[in-house]
């Protein structure tokens, strides 16, 4: 049997870029969410490790409040821009197809990386549309960006795991 001949019972699972980019969406909506943002805001403790992961995945907030800092168009556009890059991302990234042994660790590497670009991408992009466009603002709300989906893409990463190659 060839390696790329599949039980038929794989069929009905996902795709590893479709699981992941799910994943994705269900981290932009929970975390981004105002009930989470305001929950973590004020009984997460900002100096512990925990405190400060679970103040992390609340980055890509959005909101209806029209008085956001930072322009409220460019925060939903920087949490729809995450979300759509991250799955674009997915599918576009080869490693877990190129690899010479398809796997587990390619895919998982592969969702982790996507999320990681797909964060700062969004957040560069977004900063053109908020109310004070600069290109330091921009590189460094995409570093901010880089480094929420670093560490948070391993949980992308992790629900690529789920679907097929």
């Amino acid at each position: 049997m060839a390696l790329t001949n599949r039980a038929g019972t794989v069929g009905r699972y996902g795709t590893a870029a479709g699981t992941g980019a799910a994943a994705a969406l269900i981290l932009v909506a929970v975390g981004g969410s105002p009930a989470y943002v305001g929950w973590a805001g004020q009984h997460t403790d900002s100096s512990s490790a925990g405190g400060w992961f679970l103040r992390l995945l609340a980055w890509p907030a959005w909101s209806n409040d029209p008085d956001m800092p930072g322009g409220l168009f460019a925060a939903n556009l920087r949490a729809v821009l995450l979300v759509a890059l991250a799955a674009v991302l997915l599918y576009l990234l080869p490693a877990a197809q190129a690899a010479r042994v398809p796997g587990s660790a390619s895919q998982f590497f592969t969702g982790w990386a996507a999320y990681a670009l797909a964060g700062g991408l969004a957040s560069l992009l977004a900063v053109f549309a908020g109310p004070d466009p600069s290109l330091l603002t921009a590189v460094q709300s995409g570093g901010t960006g880089a480094t929420y989906g670093f560490l948070a893409g391993w949980i992308v990463g992790t629900a690529s795991l789920g679907g097929r190659a």
